[in-house]
């Protein structure tokens, strides 16, 4: 079904769709053999809280962005190659129903559907996708993946030291293990070549195990200060995370569909 639409007008309208969603700010998204597979809105867990992000699955990409008008206008455009991509089935918790992680090299990060049978769904469709984009490109799977990060609230305290945070002791995260540390214990900054090639922040543990492991010696800065990160990918700033994106009126994921199925539109519940 996917190579039958790749060549389709239905999926170059899509595609071009998708584009024009991100304006002048996305990626062109067009490429010879690729098809839009489906779309949704899901839940993704962000430092602070759950928001609301547009996800856009294609044959060979994993394409996701904030919402600033739904089915309008979208921001914040994050591309992943789909053999960069494990997904991880999980249970529910307090914070997000129907969950899933992503593991990527970059970061990883929880996302959650509207209803089990959308999860599912979106595992499969995933899964079967990157398998066989893995088996066309020919192309190895990435097994390096960043650490998931722990939300702020979820630590009132570093999670090194134990010291309390407050208005002027702030949270931080260390880029290797993702847990939530005081700038004191996270003075060291190395690089982590699929997060960045520039050194970022990591606690004191991970930054002498790091040391050990590449046999070299980096500099720590006690100088350091959040502005000379501002250059450095991150998880995503807190600005764009925890952005006040309150979109109530969810609609299913739709899953393309061809023409030969369905009559005056190209999208179901999911590919056939």
């Amino acid at each position: 079904m996917v190579d039958h639409l790749a060549f389709s007008d239905e999926n170059a309208e899509r595609i071009a769709a998708v584009e024009s969603f991100f304006g002048g700010s996305g990626k062109p998204l067009a490429e010879y053999g690729r098809v839009l597979v489906g779309e949704g809105r899901l839940l993704k867990l962000c430092r602070r809280s759950p928001q609301p992000k547009m996800f856009f699955l294609f044959n060979d990409i994993l394409v996701y962005g904030s919402i600033i008008f739904h089915g309008r206008w979208y921001k914040n455009q994050h591309i992943i190659p789909l053999e960069d991509i494990v997904v991880e089935d999980l249970e529910d918790s307090l914070d997000m129903k129907n969950q899933w992680l992503i593991r990527t090299p970059r970061k990883s990060f929880y996302v959650s559907a509207a209803s089990p049978n959308e999860k599912q769904e979106w595992l499969k469709h995933i899964q079967e996708c990157r398998a066989k984009h893995l088996v066309k490109s020919g192309r190895a799977p990435n097994n390096n993946f960043a650490a998931t990060w722990i939300p702020d609230r979820a630590s009132a305290i570093c999670m090194r030291c134990s010291d309390k945070f407050s208005v002027t002791h702030r949270r931080h995260h260390c880029r290797q293990c993702g847990f939530v540390v005081c700038s004191s214990c996270s003075k060291g900054r190395f690089v982590i070549r699929d997060i960045s090639p520039k050194p970022v922040r990591v606690c004191v543990l991970c930054f002498q195990a790091l040391q050990a492991k590449h046999k070299w010696t980096h500099t720590v800065d006690k100088n350091w200060s959040d502005e000379d990160e501002l250059s450095i990918p991150m998880y995503e700033s807190s600005s764009e995370e925890d952005s006040d994106e309150r979109y109530e009126d969810h609609r299913p994921t739709q899953w393309m569909q061809s023409q030969n199925h369905i009559e005056n539109s190209s999208w179901s519940s999911y590919i056939r």
